[in-house]
């Protein structure tokens, strides 16, 4: 157990790149995964279903979706893509980039270095766990569904942290489908929506300091009917 607070586990939280090759024991698991699913949802439909992958398996989903993404083969992500980032989100998108490469120090003319670290994100981060969220199919094209599964995963990845685990949410290690269904296992009836690299942080590696920076309160949020 831990002795965080709420506010300790939410302002401490990073994405974590860099794990320790330890393993994590699997009950441990299933108590992150245990309160995760206390997360609303939509008329209590809780649509998540979680697939949680280690050793052997893990390492022939990140050898395919490596392999296929370096020889060119489409990206078959089955959730929805959506359109590229841009104005400020693409913004964002970039500080952070930038942000992970100085702490890496990973030079803007370093082609070979830069490859290193996309293919890092192709290979779960190295993680030594990886958690593969689904949804039911019968809910495929349901506005709530992708709104509940954001909502389980941000409760996963903060009960993680609470437990001294880190994570990273990513849409890279799921990029070929065919390869994690083959070695996961996943059912028909679900679709792979997102992905969750987990493990014991390395403290050494440089972009686990990184803290993303945040649109004020003021930026994001409008009060209407407040007499202050």
């Amino acid at each position: 157990m831990t002795d965080k607070s709420y506010d300790e586990v939410v302002l401490g939280r990073r994405s974590i790149r860099g794990y320790k090759p330890d393993p994590v024991p699997r009950a441990l698991i299933e108590e992150i995964i245990g309160l995760a699913m206390r997360a609303p949802s939509s008329m209590n439909t809780q649509p998540w279903n979680f697939t949680v992958v280690t050793g052997e398996p893990l390492d022939r989903i990140r050898a395919g979706n490596t392999e296929r993404m370096v020889a060119g083969v489409p990206q078959s992500r089955e959730f929805r893509t959506g359109q590229p980032f841009a104005d400020q989100h693409r913004d964002r998108q970039i500080g952070v980039a930038k942000q992970l490469f100085a702490a890496m120090g990973i030079a803007r003319e370093d082609a070979e270095r830069r490859q290193d670290w996309v293919l890092r994100g192709f290979r779960q981060f190295d993680a030594p766990v990886c958690v593969i969220v689904t949804y039911d199919r019968v809910l495929d094209g349901s506005d709530d569904t992708p709104f509940d599964c954001g909502a389980v995963a941000t409760a996963l990845v903060n009960a993680a942290w609470s437990r001294g685990l880190g994570a990273v949410i990513n849409s890279q290690g799921i990029m070929q489908s065919p390869v994690v269904r083959e070695h996961a296992g996943i059912a028909d009836d679900q679709v792979i929506m997102k992905s969750i690299a987990l493990g014991w942080p390395d403290d050494d590696f440089p972009a686990n300091a990184v803290v993303s920076t945040r649109k004020s309160v003021e930026e994001a949020t409008v009060f209407v009917g407040f007499l202050d």
